[in-house]
């Protein structure tokens, strides 16, 4: 063979190995390409799951009055309190009590809620009364502090709530905060409390605390508590009965950046 037929095998080979190479390139970089479109599609897929679940977190929600709220979730109807009730609608499947003054148990406002089917989830002190409004036995639940429970389907759990220097709700009378979860989401619902360490201590992602003062937390109070908490989102409750929308609108404006406060009345 001689050095021409080389010198032409060689270039024939270093021609083919430059196409080989720049084909691979090619796909290489097409494969790089859709992997980012790829990646780039998943991650605004999950955050946009992620924006629907949070805008969908305070949907169903409404406060009555002052401490007085209803939940209708995964089609179900929960009330906790209720309280001045303008219509009555007989819809309630649940309705929860955290302890007995009257701007919490109104037997006048639960009237209209109720109907045959109602469970009520009530402390002991309210058991016999609950009870005396023709409610059956196997539709009340008695609860106290520090417990777990799950009816039906809805697994919840009750903090205690009561006041660190006054006399008005007693650690003694074993009233009760609710933390529910709904559809993988924790609503806490604070009742009468004032800021304690079992408050504190509660993994939420909505909270309803009051913020009235006089027979709890204030306003103040309730926002050093919450922006160490760092909820999601935080309603304050318990003012127009006692307190104003004033103390409402002071623990809006004082809360973190990361948490939305929420004016529901």
């Amino acid at each position: 063979m001689n050095k021409k037929v080389i010198i032409a095998i060689v270039v024939v080979i270093f021609i083919i190995a430059a196409i080989v190479s720049y084909v691979n390139e090619v796909k290489i970089d097409k494969e790089i390409e859709n992997n980012r479109n790829n990646s780039e599609q998943t991650t605004t897929t999950t955050s946009d799951k992620e924006n629907k679940e949070d805008n969908s977190i305070m949907d169903g929600i409404t406060i009555n009055y002052h401490a007085s709220i209803r939940l209708e979730k995964e089609g179900k109807i929960i009330y906790f309190d209720p309280f001045k009730i303008e219509e009555a609608k007989n819809d309630a499947d649940y309705i929860f009590i955290t302890h007995s003054h009257y701007d919490h148990y109104s037997e006048e406002d639960i009237k209209k809620v109720m109907n045959d089917n109602t469970k009520f989830i009530v402390t002991s002190d309210l058991e016999s009364k609950v009870k005396a409004l023709g409610v059956l036995e196997d539709n009340v639940l008695v609860v106290y502090p520090n417990e777990e429970h799950n009816i039906d389907d809805i697994s919840f759990e009750t903090i205690p709530a009561y006041n660190t220097d006054k006399t008005y709700h007693k650690k003694s009378y074993n009233w009760v905060g609710y933390v529910i979860d709904l559809e993988g989401v924790k609503y806490y619902v604070v009742g009468d409390s004032d800021v304690t360490d079992e408050f504190k201590n509660v993994s939420c992602d909505v909270i309803f605390v009051p913020v009235g003062g006089t027979y709890t937390m204030t306003d103040k109070e309730a926002v050093d508590a919450i922006n160490e908490m760092k909820p999601k989102y935080a309603v304050p409750v318990h003012y127009g009965e006692v307190g104003s929308s004033t103390n409402a609108q002071n623990f809006v404006n004082g809360l973190d950046s990361s948490i939305e406060g929420v004016l529901l009345n």
